[in-house]
């Protein structure tokens, strides 16, 4: 009788060997508590997440080092980081992670790894270009000495100038350093894998870090809760018209600060200015006052949240007081957020920029009053979203539509059926991107429609309000 028990004890306990097993492993209570289930469904989930898949490190001779210093504001700089990934890449060199502009008029002391996710960068573009965070011991003492071969490459150059010119002398010297790198690298002619590199970078591998990107979510999710919003880029800070030397609506002590800081900077070439004629011409931002009347006649209602993506606008709240009577709900990341929030972004323009790049990219609508590099690089990035709306202002044809307006020529319906009719076709809409021969400045820019890097099936998929 006993044997018959211990056999049938030995058949029941193997029949629930598998269910009991692993748990009598873990420690025998846990088999009865409701923890113990809760906790393996939460083991499988985190067992369940695949691991990051970084890309296979690509193989190749290293020719040399390419150190690259860039210069402008934020916008110029990632889409001069595109450009010189691309062309190390093609000169199979490895390129030092570039050093940003901290001499510009905006003096921003932050490095790369304050604004971007340096380590994503390296990471996600390893299968194409070895990018280290500094040069090699012995190579970085020379560099200390001042012993490197610096130089700016000539603007607008396509790949074969850096293949024939550039990639000699980093093999003669070992290290080559770039120190401007804005507009180098041709809008068009360039083969489709070079145009498909850049959009790679721009698009994927410059991400923000996530400090700026945390609060940048933020800021968009107050917008959200509150309904659609539109970006406004208003550049009418001071430095852009002391550049510009467009001087509209300001008084007399404004426009002589304006021309003294423009005679301060001695790299901003042209000093003497006529300011009505670069207005006529199209050439200047247009003001918060002309704005609120574009704004009024593309029907865009007064309900709707207008977000600020600016710095200071010059003149204050006396020149935006039009603007802000119009449409009521202005807001900017400073009245959204707590100077607590944004404490650590002060004093630091490229980050502060980075945080309205962001919300840019989120709107409903994107607007900018002048066509600088912010302007350009979203209106590209939107593009790449699916051809989110961006209104781009003919400014030319509506200075002279605002002056008719102002002088009685034009009523109202006729100065707003004029705004809407000729902005019909320019809200972001796929089109081809302009070549113009031996004049690749006044050509279409590519960051501002890569259209080689944009989705045929996207096309007319564009959002309205």
């Amino acid at each position: 009788t006993t044997s018959v028990l211990l056999w049938t004890c030995v058949v029941q306990l193997t029949a629930v060997g598998e269910t009991w097993g692993p748990r009598v492993l873990k420690g025998w209570p846990s088999c009865f508590t409701h923890q113990d289930s809760s906790f393996s469904v939460i083991e499988d989930k985190v067992l369940s997440v695949p691991a990051r898949v970084l890309p296979p490190k690509r193989v190749y001779k290293n020719n040399g080092y390419l150190m690259v210093s860039c210069n402008g504001g934020l916008n110029q700089m990632r889409a001069a980081i595109c450009d010189m990934v691309t062309i190390a890449r093609y000169l199979n060199v490895t390129l030092i992670v570039p050093e940003l502009d901290k001499t510009s008029f905006w003096a921003d002391p932050s490095e790369f790894q304050d604004i971007f996710d340096v380590d994503h960068f390296i990471t996600s573009l390893r299968d194409e270009v070895r990018i280290l965070k500094e040069l090699p011991p012995r190579l970085k003492r020379r560099v200390e000495m001042g012993t490197v071969y610096s130089m700016p490459p000539i603007s607008w150059s396509d790949i074969s100038y850096y293949r024939n010119q550039i990639l000699p002398l980093i093999r003669k010297y070992k290290v080559v350093h770039l120190n401007r790198t804005d507009t180098r690298l041709a809008n068009n002619g360039q083969p489709l894998d070079i145009q498909k590199l850049r959009c790679r970078v721009n698009f994927s591998a410059l991400r923000f870090t996530s400090q700026i990107e945390d609060l940048g979510k933020r800021v968009i999710k107050l917008l959200r809760q509150n309904g659609p919003f539109i970006v406004l880029h208003l550049r009418y800070e001071m430095d852009m018209l002391a550049f510009s030397g467009c001087t509209q609506g300001c008084n007399n002590e404004e426009v002589e600060e304006l021309t003294r800081m423009r005679y301060a900077y001695p790299w901003w070439k042209e000093k003497i200015i006529n300011s009505d004629l670069k207005r006529k011409d199209g050439l200047c931002p247009l003001t918060p006052e002309e704005t609120a009347l574009i704004l009024r006649a593309l029907d865009i209602e007064n309900s709707y949240q207008i977000y600020i993506a600016a710095g200071e606008i010059y003149g204050g709240n006396r020149r935006m007081a039009s603007l802000a009577s119009a449409y009521p709900k202005l807001v900017r990341k400073e009245t959204l957020l707590e100077p607590s929030d944004l404490g650590f972004f002060q004093n630091h323009s490229s980050q502060m920029a980075a945080l309205d790049y962001l919300v840019s990219l989120e709107s409903d609508i994107f607007i900018p009053t002048y066509d600088g590099n912010m302007a350009k690089v979203v209106e590209g990035h939107r593009r790449f979203l699916g051809y989110k709306q961006t209104i781009l202002l003919d400014r030319r044809l509506l200075v002279d539509l605002i002056d008719q307006y102002n002088s009685g020529s034009l009523t109202w319906n006729e100065f707003s059926n004029a705004v809407k009719e000729s902005h019909k076709n320019r809200k972001g809409q796929p089109t081809q991107r302009s070549v113009i021969p031996d004049r690749p400045k006044e050509e279409d820019y590519f960051y501002a429609n890569p259209e080689e890097c944009l989705k045929p099936s996207s096309y007319g998929q564009v959002s309205s309000m």
